[in-house]
């Protein structure tokens, strides 16, 4: 199935480049890509300074919030816990916030410096990681797994709260940078930035894959995996350093993703039909990055007129998997 689905992302990423408001011939696209020159100038420009960067960013990033949601639902052994569900999202959007707010528009990643981007980059993490560190909590205590899904969500008020409050005391500048933000989209990351998003997402998945035999050792439970030779305590605090940091690179640089995390875990298991997480850390990796691909496609559906935002479109393809999730075991 992996070839299966490593051809499928080939062909959403080609899809990617031909597909958008200018019509550019397929051959003159490969031309371009070939280090060739196409029909007209601008057609280069319009590839290599928007196509290709955004397609990149989508296939990185949905990839590395597939896997944070993949790594949650087996470490809190449950099949609906995402980084959306638990509040990590919002974690991470409450950092952004706080730092975007507060710096009144100026600091946002599209248009700072180096210090802009770490300091918006490290306010998501540490929002992420307060939120990640609350659910661990809560879950040493709340071993029913409907009450822990409705503390992530109570979270995710909270923060929605707080964010509420910053915006009523920010100034009109930094609502405005915010409020963009908020829509979400993989068009935000530029050529320049391209090589830290990249480099950060690909280092941080190489990671995941390196602990395949832990997570492995987690659908056992606990004592199985200290029976295993696993030590629990330091390998869920890399797994949770690790989710923690993918979910705030991607939500810094392209707005909250909702419902992939979620969703494409449980796509990939349907593909592969295995919980082994040799098989199925690969697969959700292709997965996420062909789904989060046909968001990118579908968010250029107006054509000229602009684009849709990535938040109005993920819940399209992510809610209905959940759903059927939901309703195939009604034992949740």
């Amino acid at each position: 199935m992996l070839p299966f689905l490593l051809l499928a992302l080939i062909l959403m990423f080609m899809a990617n480049l031909l597909l958008g408001s200018v019509d550019i011939p397929v051959r003159d696209v490969f031309t371009i890509l070939l280090g060739g020159e196409g029909e007209r100038e601008v057609w280069s420009s319009i590839l290599f300074d928007s196509r290709l960067p955004q397609a990149c960013t989508a296939l990185l990033a949905g990839a590395a919030i597939s896997v944070s949601g993949l790594i949650l639902q087996t470490l809190f052994g449950n099949p609906l816990a995402g980084p959306e569900v638990l509040g990590v999202n919002s974690g991470a959007g409450l950092g952004v916030a706080v730092v975007m707010l507060l710096s009144h528009g100026f600091l946002a990643i599209g248009n700072s410096g180096l210090s802009g981007h770490a300091a918006i980059l490290s306010g998501a993490f540490a929002g992420a990681m307060l939120i990640i560190s609350v659910i661990l909590f809560l879950s040493s205590f709340l071993r029913n797994k409907v009450f822990l899904l409705i503390a992530g969500v109570a979270i995710s008020y909270l923060t929605s709260s707080l964010i509420s409050v910053l915006n009523y005391v920010a100034t009109a500048e930094g609502v405005h940078s915010y409020l963009i933000w908020g829509m979400g989209s993989f068009s935000a990351v530029s050529p320049e930035q391209l090589p830290l998003f990249a480099s950060l997402l690909s280092m941080l998945l190489v990671c995941s894959m390196l602990m395949v035999k832990p997570l492995n050792a987690f659908l056992l439970g606990d004592l199985y995996a200290r029976n295993l030779g696993v030590n629990v305590k330091v390998a869920r605090f890399l797994l949770l350093c690790i989710t923690g940091l993918m979910t705030a690179v991607v939500t810094a640089y392209c707005g909250p993703v909702a419902f992939l995390g979620l969703a494409v875990p449980h796509l990939a298991r349907l593909s592969m039909s295995s919980g082994d997480h040799r098989m199925l850390l690969p697969s959700t990796m292709l997965v996420g990055g062909c789904v989060a691909l046909l968001c990118n496609i579908l968010t250029i559906l107006p054509g000229e007129s602009g684009l849709l935002p990535l938040s109005a479109i993920t819940p399209l393809i992510g809610a209905p998997v959940i759903i059927y999730v939901i309703l195939r075991d009604r034992a949740l």
